[in-house]
């Protein structure tokens, strides 16, 4: 009897189109692979955001590409056919080169006859997300969000978000992504950027270089030492000093050549590198 009835319940047809979607396994997950670097992008809109900027700007065309996750975006009043495939013009096949496919969702200003001409004029294929499925496009979906986060964060008068949009691009592509373990930046340049912080905290090679400047400097009337070659014949031998001198220097010339002299007043014919002296304390 419950077996009847369990069966009759899933067969009747109101049940069915009104029931919720229970007890079903999720369907296999397809990850979008990129071959290498900018061969294909995602793209989406953000907006209308509310406060409009103070120029009037209430959308974000936002690109990212799927390898590197490289990340275009710019802000519109409005985002038309024309806008769109400007961008993609300009901002994408003129500097990264020619996608081999890009992916949308069907919003109508990101599938229009301007798209179309562009996709057929550099041979594109453009894709389509399914319809209230945007896991499809999830990488230019979960970069809105970051986008968002960011420029939130920055905004004083939140209608400067426009001032401050590629502030966050810059904090995004310089920011270690979990999905690559690395920035986006290093992908695409294949170095890392030079941060502000790090302009102002001087390096230790820095510090020391100068320290070894300073170390170098010498001054005529400073006495030194002179450094003792291996090819130098010694009596001495084995037990032959590092060094011999000292010597006052006569003139030091720019660069680091100087000119040395004898305790007596005698000079060396021949001037030496400032590498192969230190100093002598007295």
């Amino acid at each position: 009897m419950e077996g009847d009835c369990i069966c009759y319940s899933k067969k009747y047809p109101k049940c069915q189109i009104y029931g919720d979607k229970i007890h079903v396994p999720p369907s296999p997950l397809h990850v979008m692979t990129s071959p290498w670097p900018f061969s294909m992008w995602g793209m989406d809109v953000i907006g209308t955001i509310s406060p409009k900027a103070s120029n009037g700007h209430r959308f974000i065309f936002v690109v990212i590409d799927y390898f590197t996750k490289w990340v275009e975006a710019a802000s519109y009043a409005n985002v038309t056919k024309t806008t769109i495939s400007k961008f993609l013009k300009r901002g994408i096949i003129c500097r990264y080169g020619m996608p081999e496919r890009i992916v949308s969702d069907n919003t109508l200003n990101l599938n229009n006859s301007a798209i179309v001409i562009v996709c057929s004029q550099f041979k594109i294929k453009h894709h389509n997300s399914s319809p209230y499925h945007p896991k499809m496009n999830g990488a230019v979906v979960a970069t809105n969000k970051n986008i968002k986060k960011i420029v939130g964060k920055m905004t004083e008068t939140y209608k400067d978000w426009h001032k401050k949009l590629l502030l966050a691009l810059y904090a995004y592509r310089t920011s270690v992504r979990t999905s690559t373990r690395a920035t986006p930046f290093s992908l695409v340049y294949g170095m890392e950027v030079v941060l502000p912080i790090e302009v102002k905290i001087p390096s230790l090679r820095v510090l020391s270089e100068l320290k070894l400047d300073e170390a170098e400097v010498f001054h005529e009337g400073d006495l030194v030492l002179k450094k003792i070659f291996p090819m130098q014949k010694d009596f001495r031998e084995k037990w032959m000093p590092n060094w011999e001198g000292s010597y006052v220097v006569k003139k030091a010339f720019f660069g680091g050549a100087l000119i040395l002299a004898e305790m007596d007043g005698k000079s060396q014919l021949n001037p030496v590198n400032a590498n192969s002296v230190k100093k002598y304390f007295a």
